[in-house]
Protein backbone atom coordinates (compact mmCIF):
# COMPACT_ATOMS: atom_id res chain seq x y z
CA UNK A 1 0.00 0.00 0.00
CA UNK A 2 3.03 2.35 0.88
CA UNK A 3 3.98 2.17 -2.95
CA UNK A 4 0.47 3.02 -4.08
CA UNK A 5 0.79 5.94 -1.76
CA UNK A 6 3.67 7.47 -2.90
CA UNK A 7 3.08 6.86 -6.45
CA UNK A 8 -0.44 8.88 -6.09
CA UNK A 9 1.52 11.62 -4.08
CA UNK A 10 4.53 11.63 -6.68
CA UNK A 11 1.65 11.79 -9.49
CA UNK A 12 -0.58 14.58 -7.63
CA UNK A 13 2.51 16.99 -6.99
CA UNK A 14 3.64 16.65 -10.64
CA UNK A 15 0.29 17.16 -12.04
CA UNK A 16 -0.26 20.57 -9.79
CA UNK A 17 3.09 22.15 -11.05
CA UNK A 18 1.86 21.35 -14.64
CA UNK A 19 -1.64 22.66 -13.63
CA UNK A 20 -0.07 25.41 -11.88
CA UNK A 21 2.55 26.72 -14.72
CA UNK A 22 -0.53 26.23 -17.27
CA UNK A 23 -2.69 28.63 -15.04
CA UNK A 24 0.44 30.96 -14.68
CA UNK A 25 1.60 30.64 -18.35
CA UNK A 26 -1.70 30.02 -20.52
CA UNK A 27 -4.53 30.00 -18.61
CA UNK A 28 -4.23 33.83 -17.57
CA UNK A 29 -4.78 35.12 -20.82
CA UNK A 30 -7.97 33.27 -21.15
CA UNK A 31 -9.93 33.69 -17.78
CA UNK A 32 -10.03 36.57 -15.46
CA UNK A 33 -8.44 37.71 -12.52
CA UNK A 34 -10.75 35.96 -10.00
CA UNK A 35 -11.42 32.36 -11.77
CA UNK A 36 -7.16 32.08 -12.13
CA UNK A 37 -7.16 32.94 -8.27
CA UNK A 38 -9.71 30.18 -7.85
CA UNK A 39 -7.16 27.92 -9.84
CA UNK A 40 -4.75 28.75 -8.06
CA UNK A 41 -6.46 27.27 -4.94
CA UNK A 42 -7.26 24.03 -6.31
CA UNK A 43 -3.27 23.86 -7.73
CA UNK A 44 -1.87 24.67 -3.91
CA UNK A 45 -4.51 22.00 -2.32
CA UNK A 46 -3.66 19.33 -4.49
CA UNK A 47 0.04 20.00 -3.60
CA UNK A 48 -0.64 20.18 0.08
CA UNK A 49 -2.29 16.65 -0.02
CA UNK A 50 0.14 15.61 -2.23
CA UNK A 51 3.29 16.07 -0.09
CA UNK A 52 0.62 14.53 2.48
CA UNK A 53 0.32 11.80 0.99
CA UNK A 54 4.20 10.95 0.38
CA UNK A 55 4.72 11.75 4.32
CA UNK A 56 1.55 8.67 4.88
CA UNK A 57 3.35 6.63 3.14
CA UNK A 58 6.82 6.81 3.90
CA UNK A 59 6.07 7.16 7.78
CA UNK A 60 5.77 4.19 10.23
CA UNK A 61 3.84 6.25 12.89
CA UNK A 62 0.56 5.42 11.35
CA UNK A 63 -1.17 2.29 11.01
CA UNK A 64 -1.93 0.43 7.72
CA UNK A 65 -5.09 0.46 8.25
CA UNK A 66 -5.58 4.18 8.84
CA UNK A 67 -2.99 5.17 6.42
CA UNK A 68 -5.62 3.37 3.67
CA UNK A 69 -8.27 5.18 5.00
CA UNK A 70 -6.66 8.42 4.42
CA UNK A 71 -5.16 7.53 1.16
CA UNK A 72 -8.83 6.97 -0.59
CA UNK A 73 -10.16 10.28 1.13
CA UNK A 74 -7.44 12.81 0.22
CA UNK A 75 -7.41 10.78 -3.56
CA UNK A 76 -11.18 11.56 -3.77
CA UNK A 77 -11.19 14.89 -1.54
CA UNK A 78 -8.48 15.83 -4.69
CA UNK A 79 -10.53 14.46 -7.46
CA UNK A 80 -13.97 16.42 -5.62
CA UNK A 81 -12.12 19.89 -4.25
CA UNK A 82 -8.95 20.74 -6.88
CA UNK A 83 -10.51 19.20 -10.00
CA UNK A 84 -14.15 20.65 -9.88
CA UNK A 85 -12.40 24.12 -8.81
CA UNK A 86 -10.38 24.17 -11.92
CA UNK A 87 -13.61 22.75 -14.30
CA UNK A 88 -15.54 25.94 -12.15
CA UNK A 89 -12.33 28.07 -12.87
CA UNK A 90 -12.04 27.34 -16.70
CA UNK A 91 -16.06 27.31 -17.00
CA UNK A 92 -16.01 30.25 -19.61
CA UNK A 93 -13.97 28.42 -21.38
CA UNK A 94 -16.15 24.79 -22.03
CA UNK A 95 -19.46 24.24 -22.88
CA UNK A 96 -19.74 22.05 -20.41
CA UNK A 97 -21.43 24.04 -17.32
CA UNK A 98 -19.12 23.13 -14.77
CA UNK A 99 -21.45 24.74 -11.84
CA UNK A 100 -23.57 21.76 -12.37
CA UNK A 101 -21.41 19.91 -10.17
CA UNK A 102 -20.28 22.25 -8.11
CA UNK A 103 -21.65 20.82 -5.34
CA UNK A 104 -18.86 18.39 -5.03
CA UNK A 105 -16.21 20.96 -3.96
CA UNK A 106 -17.22 21.78 -0.51
CA UNK A 107 -17.82 17.48 -0.31
CA UNK A 108 -14.34 17.37 -1.41
CA UNK A 109 -13.33 19.23 0.96
CA UNK A 110 -14.72 17.60 3.97
CA UNK A 111 -12.91 14.39 2.96
CA UNK A 112 -9.94 15.98 2.51
CA UNK A 113 -10.42 17.40 6.64
CA UNK A 114 -11.75 13.83 7.60
CA UNK A 115 -8.34 12.69 6.04
CA UNK A 116 -6.05 15.16 8.82
CA UNK A 117 -8.60 14.23 11.46
CA UNK A 118 -7.87 10.55 11.27
CA UNK A 119 -4.25 11.29 11.00
CA UNK A 120 -4.42 13.11 14.57
CA UNK A 121 -6.83 10.61 16.33
CA UNK A 122 -4.14 7.80 14.80
CA UNK A 123 -1.06 10.08 16.29
CA UNK A 124 -3.60 10.73 19.14
CA UNK A 125 -3.69 6.75 19.82
CA UNK A 126 0.34 6.03 19.85
CA UNK A 127 1.61 5.45 23.39
CA UNK A 128 3.80 8.05 24.97
CA UNK A 129 6.68 6.50 25.14
CA UNK A 130 6.64 5.56 21.21
CA UNK A 131 7.18 9.57 20.50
Amino acid sequence: MNKIILVSGAVFGVLSIVLGAFGAHALKALVGVEALQTFEVGVRYQMYHALLLLFVGNTDFIREKTKKVIFYLVVIGVFFFSFSIYGLATNVLTSFNFKIIGFVTPIGGLLLIAAWVFMIVNFLKIPSEKH
